[in-house]
């Protein structure tokens, strides 16, 4: 009897990939017209966080053709990202509806957002560097030297007399939550640690319950948060602990849990 051709292994539909594009020109303003759809503002941040081929030098020369066409705009949206910044007129005009007048106060119905520490969404470790945390700083508020990104290692160092633990970054199976997209909190991969970046009990509580919500909507799994800042959240006095209690994560031998 005949016997097929081919391992048992490569049985499926197949379909023939298109060749690649061989035009660098080509290549570039379709990398560009990406990150602008995924990032809205295109900085010279995000560009290096996506590891762009060429760098921002080659997405730089397509987005200053597009905006001479007017195709799209570069200004100084964003404060302190430099004046080579590029945008849509959609993405430019979104941006000033939602600007505040300076002194505003901030509306305290503003929900939470909980987006994964990877999403171009979360502008944090790529657009803009990591916030300082208070407790990461050393003697007299000296900084911690850190990476391009602001992130370290899980594992513990020592700056001065402070000891420095978990610090956030880009990875899989992190978490962000922001409040009026300011930082707030940060869920270590396994939800077991949480970095926080006030003490306010408004955006605290907005946070927690943004997370509490993102269990019970079953976009996450149980969530078993066991060190705030690097304390241990049972018995703590901190208040990223009480706003999880007030949220509806209950004690458990291990920690504050939360079920679906």
């Amino acid at each position: 009897m005949p016997v097929r051709g081919g391992p048992p292994a490569g049985a499926g539909r197949w379909s023939l990939l298109p060749e690649p594009e061989p035009d660098p020109t080509v290549r570039a303003y379709a990398t560009a017209e990406v990150l602008l759809d995924r990032y809205g503002i295109v900085t010279r941040g995000s560009v290096v966080a996506e590891d762009v081929p060429g760098g921002f030098a080659g997405v730089y020369r397509v987005l200053a053709a597009a905006e001479e066409s007017g195709r799209v705009r570069r200004g100084y949206f964003v404060e302190s990202l430099g004046a080579s910044q590029f945008s849509t007129t959609g993405a430019v005009d979104r941006l000033r509806a939602g600007v505040r007048p300076l002194g505003a106060a901030t509306d305290r119905a503003t929900p939470a957002m909980v987006l994964a520490a990877t999403d171009p969404a979360n502008p944090y470790g790529a657009a803009l560097p990591w916030p300082q945390r208070a407790a990461d700083r050393g003697p007299h508020g000296a900084e911690p030297p850190s990476g391009s990104d602001g992130a370290k290692d899980s594992a513990t160092t020592t700056v001065g007399a402070t000891k420095r633990g978990h610090q956030p970054a880009r990875k899989a199976g992190a978490l962000v939550v922001l409040v009026d997209g300011e930082l707030v909190l940060y869920v270590e991969r396994g939800g077991k640690t949480l970095l926080s970046w006030t003490e306010d009990d408004q955006p605290l509580q907005s946070a927690a319950d943004a997370l509490a919500l993102a269990v019970r909507e079953g976009a996450l799994g149980r969530l078993t948060v066991e060190k705030a800042d690097g304390d241990t959240v049972l018995g703590s006095a901190h208040p990223l602990a009480a706003a999880l209690a007030r949220a509806g994560f209950h004690a458990t031998p291990r920690g504050l849990r939360l079920r679906r």
